[in-house]
């Protein structure tokens, strides 16, 4: 039997002076005490000066978790305080949504949430050269239409639909899009994601009018579009959020409320049908 961990019991009615001091808990006992206060906050009227004050404890108690997330972002020209503050706005998000009935550890299901507020910061504020005002907003606009659309059509929308969407001319959208372009810049000296750990040093500037290889997938993927939407509702979301998002297998479990292993037999047989029925095309 493992020891137990001495963490302060939270009292009917918490107040500052019974809780302890979110810089004097031990990293190994905030897990366990976030688990209190969770329960205690489920209990509390929203609103009060009680409930207040237990949720700002658990988002002291676990501002480790922000700056964990952070640090991956320590090479961006952003100050890292003003990572940390948006990351800070994710992980209250999480605690807001945060179900202590649904089995999942805390740090499990916020990570995503804190990591996708910064990367939708560094979407919003950052760009490679300077566009109008009205470029950026319409690129803001055409990136949120374009994720609704997707789950609602569960396809990449057209240039028409997105349009019809955001209520402009085609003409517009293509503008819009054009200028997402001016969002990141790569340098032509940059070696590409498929070398061998920069054993090839091969270059952008080197693959530029050379035959792109991945056009020999494109078969593959025009056959695998109506197999995919053939497919139940959950094992599209699955494949959705594993290769779409990039989420992991427990990100996913968390999100849905199943077990890693439940996604991962999930996984490995959605990816089965969709192998057969590729071969059984050839």
């Amino acid at each position: 039997m493992s020891p137990r961990l001495d963490v302060p019991r939270i009292p009917a009615a918490p107040s500052a002076a019974d809780l302890p001091r979110p810089a004097d808990v031990a990293p190994a006992d905030a897990r366990a005490l976030s688990k209190d206060l969770f329960a205690r906050l489920a209990e509390l009227e929203e609103g009060t000066h009680e409930y207040a004050y237990v949720r700002n404890t658990l988002v002291e108690l676990n501002l480790a978790l922000v700056r964990f997330a952070a640090a991956r972002f320590g090479t961006r020209s952003e100050p890292m305080e003003d990572i940390v503050q948006v990351g800070t706005i994710g992980l209250i998000k999480a605690i807001d949504r945060f179900e202590l009935a649904r089995g999942v550890e805390f740090p499990t299901f916020a990570m995503p949430t804190i990591i996708g507020e910064i990367k939708r910061f560094f979407r919003d504020t950052s760009w490679s050269v300077h566009v109008p005002r009205r470029l950026q907003e319409l690129r803001l606009d055409l990136a949120r239409a374009g994720d609704a659309l997707s789950q609602r059509l569960d396809r990449a929308p057209t240039v028409a639909e997105l349009a019809a969407e955001l209520r402009l001319t085609e003409d517009e959208v293509v503008e819009g899009m054009a200028a997402s372009n001016a969002y990141t810049a790569t340098s032509l000296d940059a070696q590409t994601e498929d070398d061998d750990h920069g054993q090839n040093e091969t270059t952008l500037a080197d693959r530029l009018g050379y035959e792109d290889d991945g056009l020999t997938g494109i078969e593959y993927v025009a056959s695998l579009k109506p197999m995919i939407a053939s497919l139940p509702e959950r094992e599209r979301l699955i494949l959705s959020l594993r290769f779409v998002t990039g989420l992991t297998q427990s990100e996913i479990g968390a999100e849905l409320g199943i077990s890693q292993m439940h996604v991962s037999r999930l996984l490995s047989r959605t990816l089965a049908r969709l192998r057969r029925g590729l071969t059984l095309e050839e």
